[in-house]
């Protein structure tokens, strides 16, 4: 099987391009109506999605297109976007060095609750009026990004993160609790950097508590208040997803995918995998379809 393809670049012709938009339905007829296959970015993706009839595929999990939808992909999410008719939106791609050369912070998309990179990524639906302020922002960087203004990348960028705090302010969950104090954005980056680091040898959560020196109890608290998981479902959303893509997209065996991901026995690796998804590794690469 082949490996998933990874689109390094956001323009293949020219590597220093850090952003671009498009209309969903321009690349609809630029495809001619194809559906891509399943594939990553190095990149973040957001899609801004009017109208549309079909499915977007994003780590094995599979979500309805309709009205007044915005998605986000983060770097390295598997996705695809099945449409069964023309779709009417936007797609805007951009690098974290535009975010670097256009004064945004990376902590700041980091503090966002909207790019999901492991688990569930489903789509934020606003009402009218709030897709409306969405819509009306992604207008001015379509415009500001076909124009020859003057620090138009500067714009770009304040559009862009006006758009970004509305959709965070619209999906915000779980109020934090009166004794999570500001730090707490500040431990989930180094919490989820650790994992990052470590998930293929290290699972549990007084790990990464003890990496931090917090205590576990305080992670979760603190996790959880901010995401509304806790540490270890975040620690084990992160396996799961990289066994899923390791099943589907590679040719290792069951086996070989258990010790890369730091089970020390193949059949602890069996279990785990059934009891997070119901299926074992064979039938989920046999079950498993992205068209």
């Amino acid at each position: 099987m082949e490996a998933v393809k990874i689109y390094q670049d956001i323009n293949s012709n020219d590597g220093s391009i850090n952003f671009s938009i498009s209309r969903m339905e321009d690349i609809y007829e630029r495809r001619g109506g194809r559906v891509d296959e399943p594939h990553r970015h190095n990149y973040y993706t957001v899609l801004v999605v009017n109208k549309a009839k079909g499915l977007h595929k994003i780590d094995f999990n599979s979500y309805s297109l309709g009205e007044n939808q915005l998605f986000f992909v983060a770097p390295g999410q598997v996705h695809q976007v099945i449409e069964e008719e023309k779709s009417y939106g936007y797609v805007m791609v951009f690098s974290n060095l535009f975010l670097i050369e256009n004064s945004i912070p990376i902590s700041f998309i980091e503090s966002l609750n909207l790019f999901q990179n492991y688990g569930q990524s489903p789509p934020l639906i606003l009402d009218e009026k709030k897709f409306k302020t969405v819509e009306d922002y992604t207008h001015k960087i379509l415009d500001l990004y076909n124009s020859q203004e003057e620090m138009k990348w500067l714009s770009i960028g304040s559009f862009l993160k006006l758009l970004l705090i509305q959709c965070n302010n619209a999906c915000s969950i779980n109020p934090l609790e009166s004794d999570v104090d500001a730090t707490g954005d500040n431990l989930i980056r180094a919490f989820k950097k650790k994992v990052e680091e470590h998930y293929t040898t290290e699972h549990s959560t007084s790990f990464y508590a003890n990496a931090l020196h917090i205590s576990p109890d305080h992670l979760n608290r603190t996790f959880k208040s901010r995401t509304g998981k806790t540490a270890k479902e975040y620690i084990q959303t992160r396996i799961i997803t990289e066994a899923k893509r390791l099943i589907y997209f590679t040719d290792l065996t069951a086996k070989e995918i258990a010790y890369q991901l730091g089970f020390s026995e193949p059949g602890n690796f069996s279990a785990f995998f059934k009891k997070h998804t119901k299926m074992s590794p064979t039938e989920f690469k046999n079950g498993e379809t992205l068209v």
